[in-house]
């Protein structure tokens, strides 16, 4: 069985990282959210991107999902020393990754390439590629007219504005970087990984022409909402300030159309006669990935009951 996944975040990296435990290299290809990419210092930093490759190559911290473990943090202190920016958390192991992404970037490589070659040091085998070589930042737009940066959003404010909209700025332009479109062409399944669907989820479908190629293809989503509340991340707080109620159902109503299934929590059982009735298969199971067992455990049931729609 070959598998393309959508992932973003921490909730995203985990479940890749049960796929690739129990998958082939060869048989996973991810496709990682580029939206919420910046510049800072003036380094190029891919946070989705990053936590994904991290965590398949087993060098997540641990604690927070992001960033290196046993990491230190010498240069982030030095720079707060002499009044730099400092909103934004830069280890000295992550810190070697951005000034070598930066300094390949302005080489003329691309940025699915660096990736590439990253993946490549530290071990990782499954294929990771980023939705787009262009530059394509997400926009939170505020319900006090402002226009802010998703990693001014998220980070530097704390997800702390309401929420009125989104724009992928640049998305009508870029390309799928090279590879993605043969991926899900050639894929028997694909999976929306419980990662926020506004702005990890949508950036990636918001690419001309990778939802065109994922009409024909069988697609289970996992909720990332949990008993009405995310493990991590705005987009229970998203969901209600755009008006809609946080749950597994509006998870599924916001990919109607496009899943044949949806995988959700026990927690919310109740939920899936609203679910089946849009024609939306589900799955019921305990959906929080405390440990790296977890995370292999639901990939495992999601690929059993993947038979039920293939």
């Amino acid at each position: 069985m070959k598998v393309v996944a959508l992932a973003g975040g921490v909730g995203g990296a985990k479940l890749v990282d049960g796929l690739a435990q129990v998958l082939q290299p060869e048989q996973l290809t991810v496709i990682v959210n580029t939206g919420d990419d910046f510049e800072h210092l003036g380094l190029y930093i891919c946070p989705d991107l990053d936590t994904v490759c991290y965590t398949l190559a087993g060098e997540a911290n641990p604690i927070t999902g992001w960033g290196r473990i046993d990491e230190s943090w010498i240069s982030f202190d030095e720079i707060r020393r002499l009044g730099g920016t400092d909103w934004f958390n830069l280890g000295d192991r992550d810190l070697a990754t951005h000034i070598l992404r930066t300094h390949y970037l302005k080489q003329g490589l691309l940025l699915s390439q660096i990736t590439n070659e990253f993946c490549q040091s530290w071990g990782v085998k499954v294929s990771v590629i980023p939705m787009t070589d262009e530059r394509v930042p997400t926009i939170i737009l505020t319900k006090d007219g402002r226009e802010l940066p998703f990693q001014e959003y998220f980070v530097h404010q704390r997800c702390e504005p309401e929420v009125q909209g989104f724009r992928f700025e640049g998305c009508s332009l870029a390309k799928p970087a090279k590879g993605i479109l043969q991926a899900i062409d050639n894929a028997d399944l694909v999976i929306f990984c419980p990662s926020n669907p506004w702005v990890s989820i949508n950036p990636i479908l918001n690419i001309p022409g990778i939802r065109d190629h994922l009409s024909s293809k069988k697609i289970i989503a996992v909720s990332p909402i949990v008993g009405g509340q995310t493990i991590k991340g705005p987009a229970a707080k998203m969901y209600s300030e755009l008006g809609i109620v946080p749950s597994s159902v509006a998870v599924a109503d916001t990919f109607r159309g496009l899943i044949s299934a949806i995988v959700i929590d026990n927690q919310d059982a109740s939920q899936t006669t609203q679910i089946n009735a849009w024609g939306i298969m589900t799955l019921v199971t305990n959906s929080i990935m405390k440990n790296r067992l977890d995370r292999k455990r639901l990939a495992n049931e999601l690929l059993d009951f993947s038979v039920l729609i293939l």
